[in-house]
């Protein structure tokens, strides 16, 4: 059985005060959760005061982006090791609004997510369709090259380890969230993608999440699908009651 992940993206909120004072609101909520990878990821400005509050909890820190370069001219860019200095162990990467505003690309993703394998770092690949894209029905096929792209020169142990997080982009922010059977058959083409490059056992073990608009009513429909292994969580992770009720599906 993989083990769910539940993991929210703070995206561009919360201060150094909101971001420790939603953790520990959300603390007291979750403490008795046992069974879920639980992950918070906070702005960089954030992530050391929040990795504090979250000292001798069950709640993991989670990075929204990383540089593949160990250091060097790459103004505004973060790297591995100040992620892992302070405790760091997950990184989001390739989201769609990372592709959208700032032009990261498919290569950029594979760049950075090996480089984040490299420093212990637990990469969250993101992949997902425009409205165009569905509406073309070439969806199945975009979101597979994606990923192919992505995983580009990983092994399937790595693979194993890894987080995928199928994301709709006509979902993200938009109030609207893909049916349960629509995030389950991408998840699915997700795990056989996974499985056609590498092997049977890396695709099982893959964890892959389902984001879009998730909400507290939506969660228990979508983790009941057999190839949804949790969810990122946008808007609802900046409050502590629904993210911990989305937690606790």
């Amino acid at each position: 059985m993989r083990r769910p992940i539940i993991a929210g993206n703070w995206k561009m909120n919360n201060t150094i005060a909101a971001g420790t004072a939603l953790i520990k609101a959300l603390t007291p909520l979750v403490k008795d959760v046992k069974d879920v990878d639980i992950v918070a990821c906070p702005t960089a400005t954030a992530l050391q005061a929040v990795r504090a509050a979250a000292e001798g909890t069950n709640i993991h820190i989670g990075a929204q982006n990383v540089h593949w370069a160990a250091n060097g001219a790459y103004t505004g860019e973060i790297s591995t090791e100040m992620l892992t200095e302070i405790g760091v162990e997950y990184v989001v990467l390739g989201h769609s609004e990372r592709r959208d505003y700032f032009g990261e690309t498919d290569e950029g993703v594979n760049k950075r997510a090996k480089a984040a394998f490299a420093a212990g770092l637990t990469p969250i690949i993101c992949c997902g369709e425009s409205l165009e894209i569905r509406e073309k029905g070439t969806y199945l096929a975009f979101v597979a090259g994606q990923i192919k792209a992505a995983l580009n020169g990983f092994t399937a142990q790595q693979v194993a380890k890894l987080v995928a997080a199928y994301e709709p982009i006509w979902a993200i922010g938009t109030g609207k969230t893909a049916t349960f059977e629509q995030a389950e058959e991408v998840c699915a083409h997700i795990r056989k993608t996974v499985a056609e490059m590498f092997n049977q056992t890396a695709a099982d073990e893959i964890r892959i999440q389902y984001g879009g608009s998730v909400k507290p009513a939506t969660i228990r429909g979508l983790m009941e699908k057999p190839n949804v292994d949790g969810a990122l969580v946008g808007g609802a992770a900046l409050k502590a009651a629904d993210f911990s009720e989305i937690v606790k599906f």
